[in-house]
């Protein structure tokens, strides 16, 4: 008996998306989810745009859990899986322009407006504690 494509993939990405709903990360599966949590958060909100890549396994998952430990942080915390959830990263990137698609990402937002992004080339070549270090400066600016 074989496997389903779809089966395989769920099953070979679900520890990937386990890594952020652990640490309180919501998963946004479509864009109805997207369109329904993100204009609605009031406050800050990180949306972490999760990947099968080896820099979001290394730097980007890792980097945002360490940053989580900081004692300010974001009001509601989202993920949407690139390459899985397409419906769902499409319209969630609508909320990150001027910037072009890009995962994985980190973007922050404050009463539905994008106040800091991190970019998949400001994830590749900086380590996880970089880019932990990046979101805390950008948590005591903006989640105060």
């Amino acid at each position: 008996m074989s496997m389903s494509f779809e089966q395989y993939m769920s099953d070979m990405v679900q520890p990937m998306r386990n890594e952020l709903t652990s640490i309180g990360c919501v998963e946004l599966r479509t864009a109805e989810e997207v369109e329904e949590k993100l204009p609605a958060a009031k406050g800050t909100a990180l949306v972490v745009v999760n990947s099968v890549c080896g820099c979001a396994a290394g730097q980007c998952r890792p980097g945002v859990r360490k940053a989580l430990e900081h004692e300010v942080t974001p009001d509601h915390l989202f993920t949407v899986f690139a390459g899985q959830d397409k419906e769902a990263t499409a319209k969630a990137r609508e909320y990150f322009a001027p910037f072009p698609p890009s995962s994985p990402s980190i973007a922050l937002m404050k009463d539905g407006e994008l106040v800091h992004f991190i970019e998949r080339h400001s994830v590749e070549d900086r380590s996880a504690e970089d880019i932990a270090a990046d979101l805390r400066a950008a948590f005591d600016r903006f989640c105060r």
